[in-house]
């Protein structure tokens, strides 16, 4: 497999050179800076490929090209965003650019609730506290009929939390729930947001009333429009699954485990509508057998996010070291490793599948490094690749 990297652009904190001293063949980037909706010329792909080339990387995945919210909601603006999402594909593939993940989550990318949870050895993780999360939806958010999604001893936990939480708890969750991660990562609320829950509530207010059926129809209406122009440009889409794979403040979720994955990939039944097989998101969702939907969907995956989660009986998750957890990463790789001979026996010319180490512990002295994006620092990151080197060359050695 591929080995990339998650790399945030010119002004990432971790220099492409020291990337390539540590084993990356390939680099995972976006154009941040272009909002979402509008076209990626190419003088802009252009000068972040030759950014990538002059490290001696190349520029193998593009995460993400951004599905807007007028798109999700099929609104009168989604026609002139769906024409330029198709001319950016087209962009992207004249300048070689042939793997394009994307996300079709409403309002909000993937939900933590603690950024730096401290573990036994000291390190640190990303962490879901579902309590704390219902706490976040009833009391700070206030949105309506929230009650109604949570089971009783969880509404029962966000009482006590109510009593005894501090005003600075209630700024963390709030920063690090919808600013600190979505910034980074949708571009829907940044940092400079005064009034991000004023925001956030405006923006949930738009997707009232809408159903999973609703939102899988406008997915429909989008791989139905762009996936002739990704087939006619030899360009692999690939959706990443929600994050957590379960519904969250009363949003639709599509891509939660196999039904929803069997859905979207025959809605438009073509090779260029993919996955990308991220074992991390699905194994935070309990119903999800992760090496049994890699076998499934590994014909029509396209890249891989290696990480793994531990979930526990309350429905809290964490994020687990690459060596453990319900990701099972072991049989993953070897899942897709097989992948790839029967891709290059049968001659394809995108046979070899990138992955990427996702997330990592925080670690030795970039604990003490505000700079990262959460779940992108460097340690934790280049031990996971390691993990997964070795990983890769032992299934390897045993089955050449």
């Amino acid at each position: 497999m591929e080995k990339t990297w998650r790399w945030f652009g010119p002004n990432d904190v971790i220099a492409l050179n020291d990337l390539r001293q540590i084993g990356v063949e390939g680099i995972v980037t976006a154009l941040h800076h272009i909002p979402n909706g509008d076209i990626w010329p190419v003088g802009e792909i252009r000068k972040r490929k030759a950014i990538i080339a002059s490290a001696g990387l190349r520029w193998s995945v593009v995460e993400s090209l951004p599905v807007s919210e007028e798109i999700k909601l099929a609104s009168p603006a989604s026609a002139r965003h769906l024409e330029n999402y198709r001319i950016s594909l087209k962009n992207l593939a004249a300048e070689g650019i042939r793997t394009v993940c994307y996300n079709f989550m409403p309002v909000i990318d993937w939900i933590r609730t603690d950024l730096y949870r401290e573990n036994p050895d000291g390190t640190r993780s990303l962490y879901f506290d579902y309590a704390r999360f219902a706490y976040f939806d009833r009391y700070i958010l206030q949105r309506k009929n929230a009650t109604d999604d949570y089971p009783a001893p969880i509404l029962e936990r966000t009482e006590t939390i109510h009593s005894t939480i501090k005003e600075e708890e209630k700024e963390e969750l709030i920063h690090n729930i919808i600013v600190k991660t979505q910034g980074f990562v949708s571009g829907n609320i940044s940092e400079k947001d005064k009034e991000p829950v004023a925001l956030f509530r405006k923006m949930l207010s738009r997707y009232e009333g809408m159903h999973q059926e609703d939102l899988r129809d406008h997915f429909r209406r989008f791989m139905e429009t762009v996936a002739p122009v990704a087939a006619e440009n030899n360009v692999n889409l690939c959706i990443h699954p929600d994050d957590p794979p379960f519904p969250v403040l009363g949003l639709p979720r599509i891509v939660t485990g196999r039904e929803d994955v069997d859905w979207l990939l025959k809605a438009v039944d073509v090779f260029q509508n993919g996955l990308t097989f991220c074992a991390g998101s699905l194994s935070s969702g309990i119903h999800n057998n992760v090496p049994e939907l890699a076998k499934r969907f590994a014909p029509r995956t396209h890249f891989v996010h290696l990480r793994s989660t531990e979930v526990f009986q309350n429905r809290d998750f964490m994020e687990a070291d690459h060596l453990s957890g319900r990701g099972h990463l072991a049989e993953v790789i070897r899942i897709f490793l097989e992948e790839q001979k029967r891709r290059l026996r049968e001659g394809m010319d995108s046979w070899r599948i990138p992955m990427r180490p996702d997330h990592g512990p925080l670690m030795l002295s970039d604990i003490d490094n505000d700079r990262y994006n959460p779940g992108y620092s460097f340690y934790g990151r280049m031990k996971a690749l390691s993990e997964l080197s070795g990983m890769m060359a032992a299934v390897e050695s045993v089955n050449p």
